[in-house]
């Protein structure tokens, strides 16, 4: 896929992302020491981000920076930084701290999987599964799909998706390939299809979440958490369906999944501004609002992707691959944190949450480890965790 990029995209030398992956990569160097006994918090206070224990659903976005560090430099200090973890993820799964949420497989891709695939470790292997099924039991039979949030019995969250849990499936679809046990590839599969009917409008734009009835399966309404309004398109929820839909089509290989991948990256792409980097949501397409330069990343991984995947005959793919490099060289250029030296974050400008007014124009920990990957990808040195 390297090569395709830079044969597609002559304006961005590679000394250009090589700098933008350098500053990236010492910036999680210099963090080692900060959170050797802890994870970086979601999101940072004045760009600075405060140590947390294992207690949320973004701890692994750090291992994922160590991991594609380690894959680019080979240097044995994020090897070790990110083994010395594993115990610590193992006991959460053990006592269940904080463990009802689909983002599971937020957790355990971006830090025991990952680990497995980079070292071959059996231990991060047998973890990584561990976590498989604790995610199948969030699994609602009658209703197919697997509930986000709280316990099963809330009624303010059973029977409740959101979008970004295209994100957490491909963890399913790995515990089959790894064991041979089709329940997992089952559920995963029931999930994408729900998401696809209901979440994704016909207008290619998304619900952040959907409610489902667990009895008898009937979908019930569509609202936001996170977005502007239950009718507006949540930025970082439309990057999420970009590319968890192109992960979804390399475990199915079911076209529509890059049918429907190109439906919200075209719609995502005609709301960009003059820089290419979003507004928090997409009903916004200039103004004042905060951008999220973390939703940009998500979809530059995705659209990177996805343009992988798509027939040689098709003339989308040199577009989002090429749109994908405009997007990273604007977060490279404008985005980063290469003037605020005090800062422990990447990526400046992002947002978690503006409804519930957390993390606003912040570093939020995903968008710099989206970043990292879309780096990587750029310069043939990671792999694809997911």
């Amino acid at each position: 896929m390297k090569q395709d990029i830079f044969n597609n995209s002559s304006q961005y030398s590679m000394e250009f992302w090589e700098r933008a992956y350098t500053y990236a990569i010492e910036k999680v160097r210099d963090n080692i020491p900060n959170f050797s006994d802890g994870y970086p918090a979601p999101s940072s206070n004045n760009n600075v981000y405060p140590k947390i224990a294992n207690i949320e659903w973004t701890s692994s976005f750090w291992n994922g920076m160590l991991w594609l560090s380690y894959l680019h430099t080979r240097d044995e200090v994020f090897k070790r930084a990110g083994e010395a973890t594993l115990e610590d993820y193992a006991t959460r799964l053990q006592k269940r701290i904080e463990t009802n949420t689909h983002d599971l497989g937020f957790l355990y891709i971006l830090s025991a999987k990952a680990e497995y695939l980079v070292t071959h470790n059996e231990s991060a292997k047998i973890t990584a599964l561990l976590a498989s099924d604790l995610l199948m039991e969030r699994y609602h039979p009658k209703a197919g799909i697997i509930q986000a949030w709280g316990n099963l019995e809330d009624p303010n969250q059973r029977g409740r998706i959101i979008i970004d849990c295209l994100m957490n499936i491909p963890l399913l679809f790995w515990a089959t390939e790894e064991t041979k046990n089709p329940r997992y590839r089952e559920a995963a599969l029931s999930h994408l299809a729900r998401t696809r009917e209901n979440i994704i409008r016909s207008d290619a734009t998304t619900y952040h979440t959907y409610y489902f009835d667990t009895e008898t399966g009937n979908p019930l309404r569509g609202v936001t958490a996170q977005g502007y309004s239950d009718d507006s398109c949540w930025a970082r929820g439309q990057a999420w369906g970009i590319y968890g839909l192109a992960l979804a089509y390399t475990y199915t290989h079911d076209f529509g999944c890059l049918i429907d991948a190109k439906r919200l990256a075209d719609y995502f792409l005609s709301h960009l501004p003059s820089d290419d980097v979003c507004y928090w949501d997409l009903i916004f397409t200039d103004g004042d609002e905060e951008r999220d330069s973390s939703a940009s990343a998500i979809a530059s991984c995705g659209l990177m992707l996805l343009a992988s995947l798509l027939p040689e005959d098709d003339s989308d793919a040199v577009r989002y691959q090429n749109k994908a490099l405009d997007m990273l060289a604007s977060l490279s250029k404008s985005y980063t944190t290469q003037n605020n030296p005090e800062s422990k974050g990447i990526l400046m400008h992002a947002v978690y949450g503006k409804p519930n007014n957390a993390g606003i124009d912040e570093c939020v920990i995903w968008g710099d480890y989206f970043y990292i990957e879309a780096l990587g990808t750029v310069l043939g040195s990671a792999i694809r965790f997911w």
